[in-house]
């Protein structure tokens, strides 16, 4: 569908932390306005964020962020490379693949999202691009940010959409089949896997993306003990039941080191 007016391209609000090669924050401008000028739907807002490491042992020092508001629906993307110029290009890519997503999802009707394309990570080889974690020290962890907020009601279908288009690992929703609070995450090289405190492989209707069910019930646990559970067993994130509260939650290691805790609102 053709626009009915031409569109203002939006200001490209650029960050940077580290000492950046001459000409970055133009180069940066430009490959993301270049993304703008190619949306259906007006981009209201768009930020990046480049960072240079100052640890000479990282392989991929160069950090590229990037979140844009397209007509109140955001679209976000992060990518690790060499350079600071292979980042950009790299997130021009990953951003890029999300607003098509997007672009899909405003002529599909809700619930029903497109299965992903073979252009998207995981049929290549981007899970590379993805920013290193620092090596700190477990006894030096802790959580430095905790995220509550009522959880969406939906289908995998759609909780797929929103984490790629967010670009995130995992997606904490409430599972509008069960009304269990569930957790959606990539599994294996062309697919999704989903958990809930409560499995219900029964009520999980049929999805447009490829996706397995956990089996197994979300260990119920404190902060503290999903703490020591990460540590231990060395994933990217832990999924359980708060102890409390009954509800799922999801601790997670930032790429500083440190912890994430995300939980809903009661």
């Amino acid at each position: 569908m053709k626009r009915s007016a031409p569109q203002q391209a939006p200001e490209i609000q650029v960050e940077t932390q580290g000492q950046m090669q001459p000409g970055a924050i133009e180069y940066a401008q430009e490959k993301v306005r270049a993304l703008t000028g190619r949306t259906r739907e007006p981009v209201l807002f768009a930020r990046v964020k480049l960072t240079r490491m100052a640890n000479p042992a990282m392989e991929r020092p160069a950090i590229a962020q990037a979140n844009l508001d397209v007509n109140g629906r955001p679209a976000r993307a992060h990518v690790a490379a060499t350079t600071m110029t292979e980042a950009v290009d790299l997130l021009q890519d990953r951003l890029g693949a999300r607003l098509e997503r997007l672009e899909q999802h405003w002529e599909a009707r809700r619930g029903r999202t497109p299965a992903p394309g073979s252009h998207e990570w995981r049929h290549g080889s981007e899970p590379t691009h993805r920013p290193d974690y620092f090596p700190r020290p477990a006894e030096d962890r802790q959580v430095v940010r905790h995220k509550s907020y009522s959880l969406a009601w939906e289908t995998p279908d759609e909780a797929a959409f929103e984490l790629e288009t967010m670009d995130y690992d995992f997606h904490l929703f409430t599972d509008i089949g069960t009304g269990e609070d569930s957790v959606l995450y990539r599994s294996g090289p062309t697919g999704y896997r989903l958990a809930q405190v409560r499995p219900h492989p029964e009520l999980v209707g049929p999805a447009a993306v490829p996706l397995t069910l956990s089996e197994l019930p979300a260990p119920r646990m404190n902060a503290a003990e999903a703490k020591e559970r990460l540590d231990l067993a060395g994933f990217p994130f832990v999924f359980f039941a708060d102890a409390a509260t009954g509800r799922g939650n999801v601790l997670y290691h930032r790429y500083d080191g440190h912890y994430g805790l995300i939980s809903p609102v009661e």
